[in-house]
């Protein structure tokens, strides 16, 4: 009791030195109830609570379809339910992937069977659950059985294979086997298929995700020899959600694709492994030295192949629709009923996921239960407040995704914002999202004290942020893909953020058997206070977006970093055609001197395609325009406006980001509307900006590339025409 008492008196005496003459998107008199509202809102949470739910949550492996899972699902809108809200569960049913029969061999030079199991270790009952755990696989590869040279391809991405290219070494008809990280490992099969390698291996170096980062597991956080990623390596990049109903909701009656027919299950067969397992076949490969950025951890020399070692895949996996329970808390707004705020969270997990996603499930949950708190007593919120609990989003953002998809045309006439978490531990804020809601999470991060360092989250990203070569200012950075904001943002053109701490809790439990409770209070959040931290600044959040007299998106900001992202890419574009000419030049040259002494040897590389000069002026002039609409939107003082006016303007503030999305969506693959940000098709959960323009010049593709100008010069003329009628309008 002490300890909560002291804890709230240094609360109070943080918000009091660090209270705002103005909040963004109140009233001066309004300004001072938001602060006392968020004073009592931050009273009334408890770390305990946090650390009871992860225990209950997290007891059994629950990914989707499993009755512990369902269990988790009812228990959650119990909760709710007993804090007021009015909570139900909805239901999809979705293709899941069960594995059957999982083998790899190494045939020869040394015959080796792969063990593909993870070991119990002392001090963490969860693991010694036996046939209860999942097997480790990745979701949504093919079925197969395939017998093939090895050929080590680094960590698998693009520029791992212009190495090999210029090595003459060939992928195809092989399978090859990467290292983990450096993307997202759905990109790995991708681009093996289509290199035209026959199967897939996935291996987690010690050098990154195990004892080249510390002790093991569990004498410390990290991967011991055994521990195996699992994870899903659905082709996200053009399109998450179930595979068999893209675009529509996975309702019990809808019409599905043949699953042969799916375009974003994988290509070729894939299968993760310990680096217990990879060793071996590692050991088995001759051929080139690998370059020394190439090499890992492992007591061997790594050789790239293709060869002597020759494996053995086969993979069989049980095809069937599981449901998927989604948690949907609502408590109503008294003066804005039908414009939502919402959270969410997933709770579906690969095995116990105590940190992914437990740790961010039960910030949510307490959060929600603080403000059901404040109901009570009378404090309720403007605007509706919708808390979400998705199901299935670890084997591909299914649930959230088939829910939004299912709700689509409701959801963009009435979310004013999406707000998602995930896992957390003890360190940093990270927050990323749409650069409108830049500055008021700015405004929140002032007011939230750091658990450890006593500075508010705002000042400590900062000092990180410097360290890391960034910038003083606060910044969102862009969102790509990888937890629940997808569909939200990407799809349906709803502003989204997504929030979690970090920095300070590495491990290698991720999607592991090891991601259990005793290694969360070991080694990420031990008195959860950072889940406290979570539950404060996501609150806050919510809170004002629900109470604000209005909507608390600025564009200044926004402007800036847009018009920051053209000049990325335009630079990028001039760098381009100076390497190219250079090269061309050095050609010339060679070619002249080569005629003038025929007996002299010259190296002859071939000319390479000049890089055109791209019109990006429709860009820059929209840009200019949109400057000086927002200019003039930011002088409005909202204290002089009526009730009317401002229901008026809030009407037309939160659908300002839809007007960024595009039917049409990106080039080869439309489920991606927005023309702003997303996934990249080659990066996976890494986000690329102004994506049809940025991807169309890095693959080279001029006249896409000046056609994605034009389309995203009409996209930013319809969003200037937006804002100059809210102008108008006031």
């Amino acid at each position: 009791m002490k300890h909560q008492l002291l804890t709230l008196l240094s609360a109070l005496i943080f918000c009091s030195l660090n209270a705002q003459e103005s909040i963004l998107g109140f009233t001066p008199e309004n300004t001072k109830k938001q602060q006392q509202l968020e004073v009592a809102f931050e009273s009334k949470l408890k770390a305990s609570n946090l650390d009871k739910w992860m225990q209950r949550m997290a007891a059994e492996p629950h990914w989707v379809g499993t009755a512990y899972g369902e269990k988790n699902a009812n228990w959650i809108q119990k909760q709710f339910k007993s804090w007021g809200y009015d909570a139900k569960i909805e239901t999809y049913h979705v293709l899941f992937p069960y594995p059957k029969i999982r083998l790899l061999e190494l045939k020869s030079p040394t015959p080796y069977k792969a063990k593909l199991k993870a070991v119990p270790v002392a001090g963490d009952e969860f693991t010694a659950q036996g046939d209860a755990l999942l097997p480790s696989y990745n979701a949504f590869s093919r079925d197969g059985d395939v017998t093939a040279e090895l050929v080590f391809v680094n960590y698998g991405i693009p520029r791992d294979y212009e190495i090999l290219e210029k090595l003459g070494i060939d992928v195809k008809g092989k399978i090859v086997i990467a290292k983990y990280q450096g993307s997202w490992r759905g990109i790995k099969p991708k681009l093996a298929a289509e290199k035209g390698a026959i199967g897939c291996i996935i291996y987690s170096d010690p050098a990154d995700d195990g004892y080249g980062r510390g002790d093991v597991y569990p004498k410390g956080a990290f991967k011991n020899k055994t521990g195996v990623q699992r994870g899903s390596v659905m082709d996200m990049p053009t399109y998450p959600g179930d595979v068999l109903t893209p675009g529509y909701g996975a309702t019990k009656d809808a019409k599905r694709l043949d699953r042969k027919d799916a375009p974003t299950i994988t290509k070729i067969p894939v299968l993760p492994i310990s680096y217990e397992d990879a060793q071996p076949l590692l050991a088995a490969l001759d051929g080139a030295v690998a370059p020394r950025s190439w090499r890992g951890g492992l007591p061997i020399t790594y050789h790239i192949g293709p060869g002597p070692a020759k494996v053995h895949l086969k993979l069989e996996f049980d095809w069937k629709l599981v449901p998927a329970h989604n948690v949907i808390a609502t408590m109503k707004g008294t003066d804005f009923p039908d414009q939502w705020v919402m959270r969410g969270n997933h709770h579906d997990a690969w095995v116990h996921g105590a940190n992914d996603p437990v740790s961010g499930m039960v910030a949510l949950m307490e959060e929600a239960r603080a403000v059901g708190e404040l109901v009570k007593k009378g404090n309720k919120p403007k605007r509706t407040l919708v808390y979400c609990a998705w199901d299935a989003e670890e084997p591909g953002l299914i649930g959230s995704t088939e829910w939004v998809e299912d709700h689509k045309a409701e959801l963009q006439q009435k979310v004013v914002a999406y707000i998602n978490t995930d896992g957390n531990g003890r360190g940093f804020l990270g927050a990323g999202g749409s650069h409108s809601l830049q500055a008021m999470v700015g405004q929140v991060g002032a007011a939230v004290a750091d658990p450890q360092k006593g500075v508010s989250i705002k000042e400590r990203k900062s000092a990180v942020d410097m360290v890391r070569g960034g910038n003083e200012a606060f910044e969102l950075y862009a969102l790509g893909s990888g937890s629940d904001y997808t569909p939200f943002i990407q799809h349906a053109g709803i502003a989204s953020l997504n929030l979690g701490f970090g920095g300070e809790n590495a491990g290698g439990e991720y999607h592991t058997i090891y991601d259990t409770y005793p290694h969360y209070k070991r080694f990420k959040d031990p008195d959860f206070a950072y889940g406290v931290a979570l539950a404060n600044t996501a609150g806050r959040i919510t809170l004002r977006l629900a109470n604000a007299d209005v909507l608390p998106f600025e564009f200044r900001q926004w402007h800036s970093t847009v018009s920051g992202y053209l000049t990325e890419i335009m630079t990028e574009t001039d760098k381009m055609r100076t390497s190219v000419e250079k090269h061309n030049m050095m050609v010339a040259k060679n070619m002249f001197e080569l005629a003038a002494d025929p007996k002299k040897p010259f190296l002859k590389p071939a000319k390479k395609e000049a890089v055109p000069y791209m019109d990006f002026t429709p860009l820059q002039n929209e840009l200019a325009k949109l400057k000086i609409t927002i200019s003039a939107l930011s002088k409005i003082e909202i204290s002089t406006l009526s009730k009317e006016r401002l229901l008026s303007l809030n009407s037309r503030l939160m659908l300002a980001e839809r007007v960024l999305t595009s039917e049409e969506g990106l080039p080869r693959r439309s489920w991606y509307k927005h023309q702003i940000y997303a996934p990249g098709f080659y990066t996976g959960y890494g986000v690329k900006t102004l994506p049809g323009v940025r991807e169309a010049v890095e693959e080279k593709n001029w006249k896409e590339a000046q056609d994605q100008i034009i389309k995203l010069s009409k996209t930013l003329k319809n969003f200037n025409k937006h804002l100059q009628e809210i102008a108008a309008m006031l």
